[in-house]
């Protein structure tokens, strides 16, 4: 893939194996020099937004994992197809894993064509939206979804409306992919722009999807590249990443704006987990099967391709869900699980309410159970379950290697990417685990780990993910680990145990925004509860007492604070006498997380 290739004379009528190859570096080279502007649009005053980055780094790795192999691709949807494995394998946060499948649609919509076309690549950029819809759970409007719908569809239109000159030499109704390159990236844009109108955080912050700015980029450096034209230079046309505020509609959202109530309580645990494989199906059943899913619960996940599909849901009727499946093709190694069960197990095994409130305990770990020390520590060898688990600072890796995890630093710039996972995941497996659970332990890792848990399957590997959203329901999970327990045991025990833990966190902002909390400016501290500024104040300690409050509004046992490699003195003595202001006999735990941008982590069981 050399980065030297000369631009043909005009536009192109095909899309070849040297222009793909010249719109992956180009590509790669203007993520690289936009990654900062990307990562900037971030919907919340923190700086932990890393969108561009993830952008980048997923790309330049794929390009240089296609590199190694160049020599054995000798056609264009051979190289699409190649490059959309690798985007896989390399992909990075949430952006990242929906980048890949965008890649990934594109080559199915391409394959086999032999000749790629406009009327081609419209059907691939069509397959893109398809997948890239696909891969999210609960899609929004608004979002790099919503721009990868009116490429596809601007695409669609340019190439059944084309009536252009017949290209020389070409067969007739060929259209020329430039055509549809142009129409694709001006409704991108324009898409793009619309953002803010569709999702009020956006409008909030006053930017546009970070994602979908990605997804323009790409789309550029497409265009300039059917059009037979070089590298966008830093002073050409650009995706305008910030909308022209204020426009009447964003003027409505930004004036009428004012502090959202939060409601801390816990939702109630649904009544059973339903996992089954699916064989026998297709994408279009998939789809019906996950719309369905939603319907009847949460944290559905169905993820998977090529013949079989691995099925996750939380449901109060678990046998509609079955029933979902059988709809949908063929359920196998069904399991089902009654949550609330599991949730007592958990409680019972940890003890927590055997615990002593008198003092609080300043311990690696959570509960009463400390990895590493209270018999839960890791051994020469795996027997029995192994974690994989994701961990943003060195107190966190500590604490999970005690447990006998193999961690894979992650965190704001560095989210951990597929491959490393599957790398870790490999590495318990040749250890001579019997299963695995994987612990992404941040939102935006979740799409990585679920398709790393997809890609070790094939290799017969057992695997599975637990829904982790933060690090503190990472360690309530954790302290419920049995390796010589069952698989299925330990996943349904630790996601119960995630999932009865709410969290918030306190950092400092880094722009002026308009929160939930009030408007906060540069340098004013941040309380977030469940993923959303609800306080803004001046003190970090202060800020903490806040959110301890607000998670314990609903009840609770056991506070867990992780302190960051900025966390002030003072944290275990303000969230103990908050804790024990709020209820009596609350137990308070304190890790060293030294994680960064997070002052304080806090969970709540």
């Amino acid at each position: 893939m050399p980065g030297a290739v000369p631009p043909p004379d005009g536009p192109l009528t095909l899309l070849d194996l040297v222009a793909v190859r010249r719109w992956a570096v180009m590509t790669r080279s203007l993520f690289a020099a936009r990654r900062a502007e990307i990562d900037a649009l971030n919907v919340f005053p923190v700086p932990d937004g890393d969108t561009g980055t993830n952008l980048y780094l997923t790309f330049d790795g794929a390009v240089d994992r296609t590199l190694t192999a160049a020599a054995e691709v000798t056609t264009a949807d051979a190289l699409l197809t190649a490059f959309a494995r690798n985007l896989l394998w390399t992909a990075r946060g949430n952006s990242g894993v929906i980048l890949s499948q965008l890649a990934r649609g594109l080559a199915e919509g391409c394959a086999g064509a032999g000749r790629i076309d406009g009327r081609v690549l419209a059907g691939g950029l069509r397959r893109s939206a398809h997948r890239a819809r696909e891969a999210v759970t609960d899609p929004q409007e608004g979002t790099i979804l919503t721009v990868a719908g009116a490429m596809a569809d601007a695409a669609t239109e340019a190439a059944e409306a084309f009536a252009g000159p017949h290209p020389v030499g070409e067969p007739e109704g060929t259209v020329p992919v430039h055509v549809v390159a142009l129409a694709a990236v001006d409704a991108a844009r324009a898409a793009l722009e619309r953002t803010p109108e569709q999702l009020e955080v956006l409008a909030r912050a006053g930017v546009v999807d970070a994602g979908g700015a990605g997804l323009v980029v790409l789309l550029e450096c497409l265009e300039r590249v059917c059009a037979g034209q070089h590298a966008p230079s830093p002073g050409d046309e650009r995706p305008r990443l910030r909308p022209p505020l204020p426009s009447a509609a964003l003027s409505a959202v930004l004036g009428g704006a004012r502090p959202v109530p939060v409601d801390v309580d816990a939702p109630p645990v649904p009544e059973y987990e339903v996992m089954y494989l699916l064989r026998d199906s297709d994408d279009d059943a998939v789809d019906r099967l996950r719309d369905r899913l939603v319907e009847l619960g949460d944290s559905v996940l169905v993820v998977g391709g090529d013949g079989e599909w691995n099925v996750h849901a939380h449901v109060d009727d678990a046998g509609a869900a079955v029933e979902a499946g059988i709809d949908a093709g063929r359920p196998h190694r069904v399991r089902i699980t009654r949550l609330p069960d599991a949730v007592q197990a958990a409680g019972a095994h940890d003890d927590r309410h055997g615990g002593h409130a008198d003092a609080p305990h300043a311990v690696h770990g959570a509960g009463h159970r400390r990895p590493g020390v209270d018999g839960v520590g890791a051994s020469d060898g795996v027997h029995g379950v192994a974690i994989v688990a994701c961990a943003a600072g060195p107190g966190l890796a500590a604490l999970f290697e005690e447990a006998g995890a193999v961690v894979v630093p992650s965190g704001p710039g560095r989210r951990a990417s597929t491959g490393g996972l599957i790398d870790a995941i490999r590495e318990q497996h040749a250890r001579g685990a019997s299963g695995v659970v994987v612990l992404p332990n941040d939102g935006d890792t979740l799409l990585a780990a679920a398709a790393a848990v997809r890609a070790v399957a094939d290799e017969g590997i057992d695997a599975h993910l637990v829904h982790v959203r933060a690090a503190v329901q990472g360690i309530a999970a954790l302290a419920v680990h049995e390796p010589q327990a069952t698989l299925p045991a330990n996943v349904l025990a630790m996601q119960a145990a995630a999932s009865a833990t709410r969290h918030g966190a306190v950092t400092v902002a880094d722009r002026v925004a308009l929160t939930s909390g009030g408007r906060c400016e540069p340098g004013d501290v941040l309380g977030v509860v469940d993923g959303d500024v609800v306080l803004v104040g001046s003190d970090v300690l202060d800020v903490a007492r806040g959110v301890v409050q607000r998670l314990l509004a609903s009840g609770g046992e056991l506070v867990t604070a992780v302190t960051g490699a900025d966390a002030p003195d003072g944290v275990l003595e303000a969230v103990t006498a908050e804790a024990r202001a709020a209820h009596h006999g609350v137990d308070v735990t304190v890790l060293d997380g030294g994680q960064a941008v997070y002052a304080v982590l806090l969970g709540v069981e």
